[in-house]
């Protein structure tokens, strides 16, 4: 018999089958050999706080969040990060002893990291990046390429209101340009990152002209299913640089687990292999 407690970590959200995470989790917990558990749950929003209170007292030492519930974990966390505060939502919760709730997104830190290790030659400061889309996901893309020192953004998203939104909240260097000129701004980036989910499957397709994806390009689609997406083919078939969104639902994955279960991961094809099975 042992005292030691076995710590819990998992997933919450509504719907959560979907989710790839407790694979990868699970994937790093028997590599590493760590006694420990992680779980999806689905969490209705009218029940979150109460479950949210109630986890550390069952032996939970954080959590994922994703939607619906990742811009309102915002308002019950006892202490909210900086970047979490600034993108407007939280994807990774950590339990401390006394039952405080700290909220952080690991979202932009997931983006850059894969970005960078799938174009290591990439240059921030080299041009302009398009941003298609002004949801959560590029809130946290659009912080971490500002804080890298990318020089302008070109934002563009269906709905051109909440493109003018992400535009007052992160100031000058952003410029929004209507859905229908997205084309446009594919011709004049050095960075293309696709934040939408279109082209996931089950979606409607990315109709966006694509003619000015060049070999000089880097793009880089957040949709990982499928994992190559046409935006992504067509940018392999010019010469440019691809990088499927893969990566970044497993980086992002790194620093919560350090956190939850002392032990920093490594990312390499066996982790990749894991997530994809």
């Amino acid at each position: 018999m042992t005292d030691t407690k076995i710590p819990l970590a998992g997933v919450i959200g509504s719907p959560i089958a979907h989710s790839r995470s407790p694979q990868l989790h699970r994937h790093w917990l028997q590599t590493y050999g760590i006694a420990g558990h992680y779980i999806p749950m689905e969490v209705r929003s009218d029940d979150l706080e109460q479950v949210l209170r109630t986890m550390p007292k069952m032996g939970f030492v954080g959590i994922n969040v994703t939607i619906p519930h990742k811009e309102k974990v915002l308002g019950i966390a006892d202490q909210v990060t900086d970047r979490a505060t600034l993108i407007g939502a939280a994807n990774t919760l950590i339990f401390r002893p006394d039952g405080g709730i700290h909220a952080d997104n690991t979202d932009g830190y997931g983006f850059m990291e894969n970005l960078r290790r799938g174009a290591p030659d990439w240059i921030p400061e080299a041009g302009p990046a398009a941003v298609l889309g002004a949801g959560g996901a590029a809130r946290a893309v659009i912080s971490a390429l500002l804080d890298a020192g990318v020089p302008e953004i070109l934002l563009t998203n269906r709905t051109r209101v909440r493109a003018e939104k992400l535009k007052q909240d992160f100031g000058q260097r952003l410029r929004v340009v209507d859905w229908v000129q997205a084309g446009n701004i594919i011709e004049d980036a050095a960075l293309v990152v696709n934040t939408t989910s279109l082209g996931m499957l089950g979606k409607p397709d990315l109709r966006v002209p694509l003619d000015g994806i060049g070999p000089q390009t880097v793009v880089t689609d957040l949709v990982y299913n499928p994992l190559k997406t046409r935006l992504l083919q067509v940018a392999e078939e010019v010469g440019a640089t691809a990088v499927d969104g893969l990566g970044m639902l497993i980086y992002q994955a790194v620093p919560g687990f350090e956190r939850w279960f002392g032990q920093r991961p490594e990312v390499d094809e066996a982790t990749r292999a894991a997530v994809l099975a």
